[in-house]
């Protein structure tokens, strides 16, 4: 559009459709008194506007077969309606008046900030695993590293409507640039002609009404640093089975989404693999991984072993996760770190990087039969790239991996000091990050 809205779509040829922003308003953003804003406005999303409450929403939604969904990670923030096809216009209007005149009333955020105290109470010890990564990775006084869930209850109180409005106004309202509408099921041009009567009004980057009394907070580069967290967690019988610690160790990716290597990495998350040690099996499991079969099917005290990577603007992770019972915390960081170290020193076969590339394209393929996946597909690339790939590209770059291609990253993440991050009641024998290290050549 006129104001640097980018608007994508695909159309799918079906009775429903899926429509939504993707937009550059992510958790990286906040100033330090904002610290779960994010988290909040996750909650917070299709709340009450200056036209309609949080019920007529939600009544809305359900006169038009419309489901909502709301997500907002360290970069971006995701807000679509999957609903009939008839009602794409309205899901649109609906759209821009959450988006651009939301009110962010009291009552709503008290009640959002009780919602995310009882999801603290039980949050899943992979998600506390993970935000232990990136502490650890990047530290705290940098964007990929500061907090994205807000560190305590009274961090969280301390959230007033006024914070919420005025750090969304500066990352949202005032940032055209910064946000794409996309649709799955839906022509073209009628997205583009919804777009511009909705959200067209919208002041530009060079527009005099674009100025705001915050100065938007961009991207400043996070350098990967390397580096230990340890997270202490007692043990509820209640939540989980069994008492277990979990451990992940992660190595840098140069360039983030941007690196030549992003779809050898993804490559090798594939080669690894990993799950459960119980898991019902059949077809396409991934049974045959690495980790499945030289792990999970070795060593009886490995509960789990998985591959992971994650990417940023900048910068990324991958590495490998897994759980134990306490005392062979040091033995499962062992094995983890082996089989980084075997990478690094032993092309992979030809029987293995075939399994591979043909399971991750399998995966990316199957997931973009889901209209939902598609849409933030689509939404997330022009976003990030400005351009995006079919599947046909995704699937010619997955089959130009080669095994030299794999030992090259491995040996490229070595060079940078390995990340090391654990979660559990009794963490005495996780060993020393500075130990790890001298695993490594």
């Amino acid at each position: 559009l006129d104001n640097g809205i980018r608007v994508v779509s695909q159309e799918t040829y079906g009775q429903v459709s899926t429509v939504g922003a993707v937009a550059q308003v992510g958790s990286r953003f906040e100033l330090p008194y904002e610290t779960g804003t994010c988290n909040l406005l996750e909650v917070l999303g299709f709340s009450s506007t200056a036209q309609l409450s949080g019920l007529e929403i939600t009544n809305c939604l359900q006169d038009w077969g419309g489901t909502p969904f709301v997500n907002l990670n360290r970069e971006q923030s995701l807000h679509c309606i999957d609903l009939l096809r008839p009602n794409v216009e309205k899901a649109v209007a609906l759209l821009a008046q959450a988006l651009l005149e939301p009110q962010f009333r009291a009552e709503e955020i008290e009640d959002a900030k009780r919602a995310l105290e009882f999801q603290a109470l039980d949050m899943p010890p992979e998600l506390l695993l993970g935000e232990g990564l990136q502490v650890a990775a990047y530290g705290e006084s940098q964007q990929l590293g500061q907090a994205h869930f807000p560190a305590s209850t009274e961090s969280l109180n301390n959230l007033s409507p006024e914070t919420v409005a005025n750090f969304w106004s500066r990352q949202l309202l005032h940032n055209t640039p910064g946000i794409v509408l996309a649709g799955a099921g839906v022509r073209h041009d009628k997205l583009v002609e919804y777009a511009d009567r909705f959200f067209g009004h919208m002041p530009g980057p060079t527009s005099s009404a674009s100025t705001t009394p915050s100065p938007q907070v961009a991207i400043t580069r996070s350098t990967y640093r390397g580096g230990q967290v340890r997270i202490h967690r007692p043990y509820n019988p209640q939540l989980e089975d069994k008492d277990l610690v979990r451990i992940a160790l992660a190595l840098h990716v140069d360039d983030g989404w941007h690196g030549d290597d992003l779809v050898g990495v993804c490559v090798l998350q594939t080669l690894l693999g990993g799950g459960n040690s119980f898991s019902a099996g059949g077809p396409g499991k991934g049974m045959y991984s690495r980790l499945y079969r030289q792990v999970l099917n070795r060593y009886n005290w490995a509960e789990s072993a998985e591959a992971f990577t994650v990417f940023y603007e900048e910068a990324g992770l991958w590495g490998i996760s897994g759980s134990t019972h306490p005392g062979r915390a040091r033995e499962m960081t062992k094995v983890l770190a082996e089989h980084v170290l075997r990478l690094a020193s032993t092309p992979v076969t030809d029987e293995e990087l075939s399994r591979a590339r043909k399971m991750l394209k399998n995966n990316v393929l199957t997931q973009l039969e889901s209209r939902l996946v598609l849409f933030e597909d689509m939404g997330r690339q022009i976003l990030t790239y400005n351009s995006r790939q079919d599947m046909h590209q995704v699937c010619a770059k997955i089959d130009a991996v080669t095994a030299d291609d794999l030992v090259r990253i491995a040996q490229n993440s070595l060079r940078h000091p390995p990340t090391l991050a654990s979660v559990g009641s009794n963490l005495a024998y996780v060993p020393q990050q500075s130990e790890v290290s001298e695993w490594f050549p």
